[in-house]
């Protein structure tokens, strides 16, 4: 019997390193996750990236694996295979690529013959991308904007029916453009950075500032969202703020390129309404152009496994 070609595809990011096995209609298999070590030295985050390669590579599957797919928190560089995570800092000007091609299960796979098994890098905005786009709620739009909002704030663009990643692969990186003229410092070089204002851990950093305290310790985004659920009026005014932050950006970004869809995800994206009804107030005063009023904004249909999915993607 045919084997059915599978896509070993890795997640990685500032808070968790996810693997999987994905077959060509986007299914998982073998899915497994590790913390990342952001604040240890690079060589230890490659020591996850490699245990989770190992674990995948121990699976009777693995022989079916024709490609590894990376999405990768950036900015990237496809021309040189590095990674450069602004939320990892022991990865600067990283080799993530020529790393993993060289892990023994990859460079030494019975089906790359004598050359590794071929390795695909992207953002991991642009991996959500080509995820929403393949099978979730990005499908069927010819021009659209995916955000991932979470540890971090990253997204890809769909122009003209295609994933568009542009030369460098960071087309579309959302969180680093400035939204906030006299905004803090970003880690990143800039400031006033979207990712400072929107993601999770701004969204609990500034609520912590204000005076919000969790009843049980756990000082999250997610908490804060509980909060603001539950009608905490400072928990409210952080998710407030993101949202306007990220409806600066979706609007500037639809003015730039026209689009006609704009797929959120991401874990603070579990807010729900929490997020999404600020989102929408404050996208009718900035998307103010005839031709991006009335954005179709939409709850990304894949969660946690949209990395993977488009990791996947970019070997299919």
């Amino acid at each position: 019997m045919p084997v059915t070609p599978l896509f070993a595809a890795l997640d990685i990011g500032g808070t968790k390193i996810a693997g999987a096995l994905v077959d060509a209609d986007g299914r998982l298999r073998h899915r497994l996750q590790l913390p990342t070590p952001a604040t240890e030295p690079g060589a230890a985050v490659l020591a996850v990236v490699h245990q989770v390669l190992e674990r995948l590579a121990g699976t009777a599957d693995w022989a079916a694996v024709t490609a590894v797919g990376i999405g990768s928190a950036g900015p990237v560089d496809l021309a040189g295979g590095t990674v450069s995570p602004v939320n990892i800092p022991g990865w600067r000007g990283f080799p993530l690529v020529e790393a993993v091609a060289a892990h023994p299960a990859v460079a030494a796979h019975p089906a790359a013959a004598a050359r590794a098994l071929p390795v695909r890098l992207a953002g991991d905005g642009v991996a959500m991308a080509a995820a929403e786009h393949w099978r979730g709620a990005a499908r069927g739009a010819d021009n659209a904007l995916c955000l991932v909002v979470s540890t971090g704030v990253g997204a890809g663009l769909v122009l003209d029916g295609a994933v568009r990643p542009g030369p460098s692969g960071n087309a579309g990186h959302l969180g680093h453009i400035t939204v906030d003229l006299d905004g803090e410092p970003c880690p990143c070089g800039s400031r006033g950075c979207l990712e400072g204002l929107a993601s999770g851990a701004a969204i609990a950093r500034r609520a912590l500032a204000e005076g919000w305290r969790p009843a049980d310790g756990d000082r999250t985004a997610r908490a804060v969202a509980v909060s603001a659920a539950a009608g905490d009026r400072i928990a409210l005014a952080s998710f407030d703020r993101a949202a306007q932050a990220l409806a600066a950006g979706i609007a500037a970004t639809a003015a730039l390129v026209d689009l006609s869809r704009v797929v959120v995800g991401g874990g603070v994206s579990a807010a729900g309404d929490v997020l999404f009804a600020p989102l929408a107030r404050h996208l009718d005063r900035y998307a103010a152009l005839s031709y991006i009023r009335g954005l179709d904004v939409r709850r990304a249909e894949l969660g946690t496994d949209a990395g993977l999915i488009g990791a996947a993607a970019l070997c299919r």
